[in-house]
């Protein structure tokens, strides 16, 4: 074989061994890549207590309880589960009852969650867009655009 074949082959082989080794990045993170889930998924994937994520949907009105300390509980649904939120800190300024939020956090039990950090939306028309999907694949979904175009 000559010296060109040689260093063909070595980078032949090189390129096949990242592309198996990115691929098994990939495979073993396909559970991670989600950006949040629903509290209905949530359920339905039983995933064990200790457990780092995020999710997100609407609170609750009515669910928001300010503690000692800091400390605030609140609920997050998508209309089909719910699931109580627990954050120690400030909450965003926009944060309300009513409107989207995601918690990045510990699951610590089925329906309990505790956070480490939250985020509200950030004007009046914007929502997480898998917050939006979420609540139109359940027929939840209000635009409140009439004239169809974006409000300047």
């Amino acid at each position: 074989m000559t010296r060109k074949g040689r260093r063909l082959a070595m980078i032949g082989s090189i390129a096949v061994v990242l592309a198996i080794a990115a691929s098994l990045v990939l495979f073993a993170m396909r559970d991670s890549i989600v950006f949040f889930y629903g509290p209905t998924e949530l359920a339905e994937k039983n995933i064990t207590p200790g457990t780092r994520l995020r999710i997100g949907g609407l609170v609750e009105n009515g669910s928001v309880v300010k503690g000692a300390d800091q400390t605030v509980t609140f609920s997050v649904s998508d209309s089909n589960k719910v699931i109580k939120v627990t954050y120690r800190g400030h909450l965003p300024d926009l944060f309300r009852e009513g409107q989207g939020v995601v918690a990045e956090g510990v699951l610590t039990a089925p329906g309990e969650f505790r956070a480490d950090s939250v985020l509200a939306k950030h004007d009046e028309n914007y929502m997480p867009k898998e917050v939006a999907d979420t609540l139109k694949k359940q027929g939840h979904w209000q635009d409140d655009k009439k004239d169809g175009g974006s409000k300047k």
